[in-house]
């Protein structure tokens, strides 16, 4: 599935659905990735303080999908936001 992001809370709703989609704690994801719970917890809620690195580790780590395409491309996606 696709999804168009706008807002970094969005992102955060996005990696809360894929870490339990893996039936990972905040815990168990913080750790594998180098964070603390704390921190897990906060990117979840707002995303906007994600750096590029926590969040290439992330997807790796749920693995799913970063795609970045200009937004004339847009009619070929599942759900927007």
């Amino acid at each position: 599935m696709t999804h168009v992001l706008i807002t970094s809370n969005q992102l955060g709703q996005l990696l809360r659905s894929a870490r339990r989609s893996r039936q990972l704690s905040q815990l168990e994801a913080a750790t594998r990735i180098g964070l603390s719970q704390s921190r897990m917890s906060e990117l979840e809620l707002d995303a906007a303080s994600i750096t590029a690195a926590q969040l290439l580790a992330l997807t790796a780590l749920y693995g799913i999908e970063l795609l970045l395409q200009e937004k004339g491309d847009m009619q070929s996606f599942d759900q927007e936001w």
